[in-house]
Order: structure tokens, then C-alpha cells, then sequence
């Protein structure tokens, strides 16, 4: 099927144009943003029935979320990914729009973020990671959505019957993977937390929620990543035709996020 072709510009104003791409960011914060408030609104989904941060906290921290997942997202795809074309032109770091931005940075200067934040306020920084694991899905959609528009990160070569030949990927119909990573990286995993969150009260396991996040995007990378094309600079690793850096990257977050899930079961055993 032939790609689309939606405008990459979602609008104008004057000189400035508003990219799909950065709509979609805001798109995931806000809407991740709307979801915490709630979360952290409702006190029967905490440890002792008490919420461990207020709305006005939250607020204050989407600032931080936003600095931490731009800064650290592009920085990470940089390092990842693009670095040797950066230091050939260094105005290349700042050219969001070639290349993009790498999840794997993102949550780290996230994750670097809510350890300043909840020091500073006093919050437990299990608790604010897992209000934060939980939104995460919502920005994982908007982000793959956005990369379909652009026509770019688009998959490897297929027959399939919903096959996509997209602009910049040859005259080859290929998987529209990035739809499969809106759909699984983002919708089913949200799904998954919500039901754990609501479901199970899992909030009140700190550092359950952010254990079972971590694991879940983790292997849904690594099993998308084998319909995915490998960035064309990188390849595939290692003298293989399958292991690709999003592989490689994602690989110890399953250890991190299990050991995290049963940090999470010792720490809450004495409650029950």
C-alpha cells in the first residue's frame, strides 16, 4: 500500500512551522501529565492509603519531565547512534528532525530528573517512578505515531498485505513498524499497567509498576526490533543480520526491570 504521504508540517504560523513530531511530544506529556494527576489524586492506590505527592508537585515536575526526556533524547540518540556524523558537523545535535531522538536517552535523563525532583521534595523516588512508568505509554504512542508521518524508522522488507512503500525507503514495500511499536510499546503496555495499577493496587508495591514497565518496553524493543530496519549508520552489530543497537540497549533493562519487580515483592511481604 502506498505510504500516506501526510505533511510533516502540521501547521504554520508566519515563519514558524509546527512539526507533527513536536506535537507529539507535548501531545504525550499533557496528556501523560492528566493521567498522574489523577493517579496521584486518588489516595486508595498508595502505600497506607495516602498519596506520597500532591497535584501542585506533579505540575512542578512536568517541567523537569519534559527538560529530562528533550535533553536526554536527543543526547542519547546522539551518543547511540549518531555521534561520529556530530562531531563531522556539530549543528547536527541540534537538528531534532534528522535522526530524532532515542527512548533509551530519554529515560535516562528522566530518570536522572526524578532523583533531583524527589530529593528536593521530599517524595519517595520509588513512588515517583512508578507514577511516571505508568504515563509513559502515552508518549510511546504519540512518538511512534509521529515517526510514521515522517516516514522514517520504518521497517524491514516485507510482502505482508498492509506492507508500506514509504518515501524515503526505496521503492520497496516494507513493515510499517512503527505503527507495531504505537500499538504494542504503547497501547497494550498502558493497558497492562492500568489493569496492574487498578486491578491489583500494585502502586502500593513501590517500584512494582516501574519494574513491570521497564521489562515490558524492554521485550516488546527486542521483538520489534526484528521488524524494524537497523539505523542505516549502524547497521546490524556484530557480523549478524538480526542484533541491532535497540537490541543491545534494551537487553539489561529486562534484568533491571525484574530485579526492581522483586525488590518490590521483599520490600511489601511484611504488609501482607
Amino acid at each position: 500500500m502506498p505510504f500516506p504521504n501526510i505533511d510533516p508540517i502540521a501547521f504554520s504560523i508566519g515563519p514558524l512551522a509546527i512539526h507533527w513530531y513536536g506535537l507529539a511530544y507535548v501531545a504525550g506529556i499533557l496528556l501523560g501529565w492528566a493521567y498522574a494527576r489523577r493517579l496521584a489524586a486518588n489516595d486508595s492506590l498508595w502505600p497506607g492509603n495516602a498519596s506520597p505527592m500532591t497535584k501542585t508537585q506533579l505540575d512542578d515536575f512536568i517541567v523537569w519531565a519534559a527538560l529530562g526526556v528533550v535533553l536526554g533524547g536527543r543526547l542519547g540518540y546522539i551518543f547511540f547512534y549518531d555521534l561520529s556524523a556530530v562531531l563531522h558537523d556539530p549543528i547536527r545535535a541540534v537538528e531534532i528532525w534528522n535522526g530524532g531522538m532515542s527512548f533509551h536517552g530519554g529515560l535516562t535523563g528522566t530518570t536522572i530528573a526524578m532523583i533531583i525532583f524527589a530529593r528536593r521534595n521530599a517524595i519517595p523516588i520509588w513512588s515517583l517512578f512508578d507514577i511516571v512508568a505508568a504515563v509513559v505509554p502515552f508518549g510511546l504512542f504519540f512518538g511512534r505515531i509521529a515517526n510514521f508521518i515522517n516516514g522514517e524508522l520504518w521497517g524491514r522488507l516485507t510482502d505482508v498485505p498492509w506492507a508500506v512503500v514509504f518515501p524515503t525507503g526505496g521503492p520497496f514495500a516494507r513493515h510499517p513498524s512503527q505503527l507495531y511499536e504505537a500499538g504494542l510499546e504503547g497501547i497494550v503496555l498502558l493497558l497492562v499497567l492500568a489493569a496492574l495499577v487498578y486491578g491489583m493496587r500494585a502502586l502500593k508495591s513501590p517500584g512494582f509498576i516501574t519494574g513491570v514497565f521497564v521489562c515490558g518496553y524492554a521485550l516488546s524493543r527486542i521483538f520489534l526490533e526484528f521488524f524494524r530496519e537497523p539505523d542505516a549508520q549502524l547497521g546490524y552489530l556484530l557480523g549478524t543480520n538480526w542484533l541491532t543497537m535497540g537490541m543491545i540497549l534494551s537487553s539489561p533493562m529486562i534484568l533491571l526491570g525484574l530485579w526492581a519487580i522483586l525488590r518490590a515483592r521483599r520490600q511489601a511481604a511484611p504488609q501482607l
